[in-house]
């Protein structure tokens, strides 16, 4: 860099900035890593920021010490706030399980939101109904509404003109389940407002595999899921490094009960995909 040679230190650090963020390039696939700080704000790539509300949700001191524990592997609040979820808005979430992700999404929304809960039948009768019955007794869960249907029409008619909709972990089950797909996500299509965010979290599969180890090692290759949830409709709207890992050789079973001390380290990529605002 000699051609800085004689500038004030200042004038030399506003330079290296501006080149670092030329450098950065401008895509409509966003990626935002926890290993640096977000990257500046560009009119194509704004900084992730984690609001109060979300901050606030993942720390409430009554959450319950088996929610906290799954924290770290799954970093709830950058999830949130890639998602946009924000309060008063109103959400669903596919496979809602036992309910970790739907009680952020309550504590997020408020009172003033909703949140449609769903779980299919098979989920219920496997391992969900009790814990997932006892969540919704809390007083934060007031948002919720629990919805039991299959996921090829998970959505209730009144679940409409929603800003968001996540899967969390589970699209790859779908698979498994023998679930029409495209019907699943043209339903979600159909239940988000026009801008509206259909959100994608799941464990990587290697490349080449497709589906093919959707029920064995509980992975599905991030390019099916682009491809199926194109077709429906959405644009990719953004995708993020947060829970990647380039260590995980995509070769084991990532479960919760399968992977044990590894739960929360598998490869995971993170899609928020948007409804047009004309379809």
């Amino acid at each position: 860099m000699k051609y800085m040679a004689g500038l004030p230190p200042a004038a030399v650090l506003l330079i290296v900035v501006g080149q670092s963020l030329a450098l950065s390039g401008c895509s409509s696939r966003q990626a935002f890593s926890p290993a640096a700080a977000p990257p500046a704000a560009t009119p194509d790539a704004p900084a992730l920021v984690v609001s109060s509300d979300i901050s606030g949700a993942v720390q409430a001191p009554d959450r319950t010490s088996d929610d906290r524990a799954l924290d770290a592997g799954r970093h709830p609040g950058q999830t949130l706030a890639f998602f946009g979820i924000a309060r008063g808005q109103r959400v669903a979430e596919l496979g809602a399980g036992l309910g970790y992700t739907s009680e952020l999404l309550a504590r997020v929304v408020g009172f003033t939101g909703a949140v449609y809960a769903q779980n299919s039948s098979f989920v219920l009768q496997r391992f969900a109904e009790g814990p997932w019955t006892e969540r919704l007794s809390k007083p934060v869960m007031k948002p919720v509404i629990r919805i039991d249907r299959e996921f090829d029409d998970p959505l209730p008619p009144e679940a409409k003109d929603l800003d968001a909709v996540l899967m969390v972990l589970v699209y790859h089950d779908t698979v498994w389940f023998g679930t029409d797909r495209h019907r699943m996500n043209r339903a979600v299509f159909a239940a988000l407002k026009p801008g509206g965010i259909y959100g994608i979290v799941d464990h990587a599969a290697a490349e080449g595999a497709g589906t093919s180890v959707a029920k064995t090692l509980h992975r599905i290759e991030e390019g099916v899921v682009l491809k199926e949830v194109e077709q429906a409709g959405f644009e990719l709207d953004g995708e993020a490094d947060f829970l990647k890992n380039s260590e995980d050789k995509h070769d084991w079973n990532a479960s919760p009960k399968a992977a044990g001390a590894r739960r929360g380290t598998s490869d995971r990529f993170v899609l928020r995909f948007r409804k047009p605002l004309r379809d």
